[in-house]
């Protein structure tokens, strides 16, 4: 999948790098939690500031320009194992959308709080007005990774694009990276979505995640809608540079995407957790760390375990293993067996090769 022109594998977004050698960024996604709210909407984002997330996400869309108002056959979802059965498309989009009008007062209070703010455009005209408002970024979503025509679009304003691989084959992800680079786009950020709601951990497949990188040299992250922040924690130990998660007040107030949203005391153990993952990574390293340099004193080694006369023999009755480290490492044990010391010497005297006769 790689040619001639990699993408760059340290991003700069905002203030912040995002690569493998810097720690993760994190994203709360919006989406519909703002339940029709402004007030609300600005509270997730004073909210998301408190927990140490890197940035706030939008979807910018409208009903129409995703779907079509009818309420009948395939306009209406029928997977009786779905969050939104029996609901048609038209009525969820009505419900989840935020207000264009939103965005500017949205982005503003990001600002104030020194969180960034992008969105994921659904079509053209949601690219040319986040145009307007100057976004840093643009995400193209799990379903809309097939939609060239918008991924052409995005890439050809030049900025950060982050894209959910959800559903999408080999074949598939390598037509919308071409595309995207063919159009100008330079960094890239795929995220390994399982496109799912919630989504299961069995479904999650992060060891996907290394074979991204692999295949197309750009950083790679998750988005994740299972519940809870484990898938999180673990792709963070598979090299994911960047996660998104579903952010809300509170699970209880309801919402379309609600179910598989993090509270914000879990989204603050979340952001603590990945950096913890993402420090205790480290390098390949083997022997003592500088700390474990005063440690080394408590493992076990060779002491004189009697008091012993000069010309005394060493036996299993006067040497043994034992703590301190002092002495002589327990592998010299049976090479010493038989032979005789030196010197007079106490109990708890450690042996070293000066003491032989």
């Amino acid at each position: 999948m790689n040619d001639d022109h990699p993408f760059s594998c340290r991003l700069k977004l905002g203030d912040r790098w995002i690569s493998c050698s810097d720690p993760p960024f994190i994203i709360a996604e919006m989406s519909g939690n703002h339940n029709q709210s402004l007030e609300r909407a600005l509270n997730i984002v004073d909210e998301a500031a408190k927990t140490g997330a890197d940035a706030i996400k939008l979807q910018t869309y409208t009903a129409d320009s995703m779907t079509l108002d009818l309420q009948e056959k395939e306009f209406l979802i029928s997977n009786p194992e779905s969050l939104w059965s029996g609901r048609s498309l038209y009525d969820l989009y009505q419900e989840a959308a935020t207000p264009w009008a939103w965005h500017e007062p949205i982005f503003n209070r990001c600002r104030e709080l020194g969180l960034l703010c992008f969105s994921t455009p659904f079509d053209e005209t949601a690219v040319d007005f986040l145009e307007d408002l100057q976004v840093p970024a643009y995400k193209i979503a799990s379903f809309e990774n097939v939609d060239l025509p918008l991924i052409e679009k995005v890439a050809a304003t030049g900025k950060l694009l982050i894209m959910s691989t959800g559903m999408a084959s080999i074949s598939e992800l390598d037509e919308a990276v071409r595309c995207a680079r063919e159009a100008g786009c330079r960094e890239l950020v795929l995220l390994k979505c399982t496109s799912s709601y919630p989504a299961s951990p069995e479904e999650s497949n992060l060891l996907t995640i290394p074979h991204l990188q692999q295949l197309f040299d750009c950083p790679v992250g998750l988005s994740d809608h299972t519940r809870g922040i484990g898938a999180a924690i673990a792709a963070v130990a598979l090299g994911a540079v960047m996660v998104e998660k579903h952010f809300t007040l509170s699970r209880e107030d309801g919402g379309v995407d609600a179910a598989f949203s993090l509270e914000p005391e879990e989204m603050r153990l979340m952001v603590s957790e990945m950096k913890r993952a993402w420090k205790s990574l480290g390098r390949v390293s083997y022997g003592p760390t500088e700390k474990e340099q005063k440690s080394l004193v408590f493992r076990r080694s060779l002491y004189i375990t009697q008091d012993m006369e000069k010309g005394d023999i060493f036996t299993p009755h006067n040497v043994r293993v034992i703590r301190p480290g002092m002495g002589l490492p327990p592998k010299f044990y049976q090479q010493l067996l038989g032979k005789k010391i030196n010197q007079q010497v106490k109990r708890g005297t450690p042996l070293s090769w000066d003491l032989l006769g």
